[in-house]
């Protein structure tokens, strides 16, 4: 089991001194955030196999697919704990993601597992249930889902809906209630355009809100399929380390004035507003030229 790190607060003199020690005590009386990664084990693996989460032909077997499980915010402000089950290549970022949505207060409706909807996507979009792997084809038919990789995350469906044949008469919202939020601005609590950064950050670098059609708003993927088969195919520490490879050459293109970059210990210390709007420009362009 991991915590989320301690904040890390550099000495000061004068009335800094006073601000730290007082956040640092407010700090040690907050619980700390649970977070685990584990193999799913074979009890699980059976249990996913009789809920039909996860069939024989499956792309990805049970033993390269890790459960991450981690704290939440719920929609009334109370920590909750929750699970996805990811390919083991992305699951200590998937880790680290969820801790900054937690540092966010980004909230989440639940995160339980599949096999309590028996493998059922259209359930567990009704329980606005957030989720990840599940041994299914593409919503509207065709190939193996990204999700029967564990390659691809959806959050909150009630709030980020799944639109087919968006503005037309055949138009299909799923989950149905997820018509309410059609609507994208002004933005509401749980909807995904809060977070696009916080995944992009994490390597999923593919969000369905910007797809023409489907319009997939809940649906946060790594990359293309060929990019998660190679993954998939790797050893789990060659797989692990090609995609924190991935991650770090987005964070390098998204961040420039991140840590070890030219001119960043200056940009560190100069004035700058805080609340200043986040550059989504060069945030889209990159994820659009470094994806997989």
């Amino acid at each position: 089991m991991t915590t989320l790190p301690a904040l890390l607060l550099p000495p000061s003199p004068g009335r800094g001194i006073t601000l730290i020690a007082a956040l640092l005590a407010g700090l040690s009386m907050m619980p700390a955030a649970h977070a685990d990664i584990a193999p799913v084990s074979p009890a699980q693996c059976a249990d996913m196999k009789a809920r039909k989460v996860i069939t024989a032909a499956n792309p990805v077997p049970c033993a390269r697919l890790s459960r991450v499980s981690f704290d939440y915010t719920d929609f009334d402000g109370a920590t909750r704990q929750g699970a996805v089950v990811v390919l083991d290549a992305v699951a200590p970022q998937v880790e680290s993601l969820f801790g900054e949505l937690l540092l966010r207060s980004f909230p989440l409706a639940g995160a339980r597992a599949l096999e309590e909807f028996d493998g059922d996507d259209q359930r567990s979009m009704a329980a606005n249930n957030s989720s990840a792997f599940n041994g299914r084809p593409m919503t509207g038919g065709g190939g193996w889902s990204k999700h029967a990789y564990g390659a691809a995350i959806d959050i909150n469906p009630l709030q980020n809906p799944y639109v087919s044949q968006a503005g037309s008469s055949a138009q299909e919202v799923l989950p149905p209630k997820g018509s309410s939020y059609l609507q994208r601005t002004p933005a509401q609590a749980g909807m995904a355009e809060e977070v696009v950064s916080v995944f992009y950050d994490h390597g999923f670098l593919v969000w369905g809100g910007q797809w023409k059609q489907p319009i997939d708003y809940q649906h946060f993927e790594i990359g293309s399929r060929g990019f998660i088969v190679r993954l998939a195919s790797l050893p789990r520490a060659q797989a692990r380390a090609e995609f924190e490879r991935y991650v770090a050459a987005y964070r390098r293109c998204a961040h420039p004035g991140g840590p070890g970059a030219p001119g960043a210990q200056a940009a560190a210390t100069s004035d700058r507003d805080d609340d200043a709007a986040e550059d989504t420009t060069l945030r889209d362009q990159c994820a659009a030229r470094l994806r997989k």
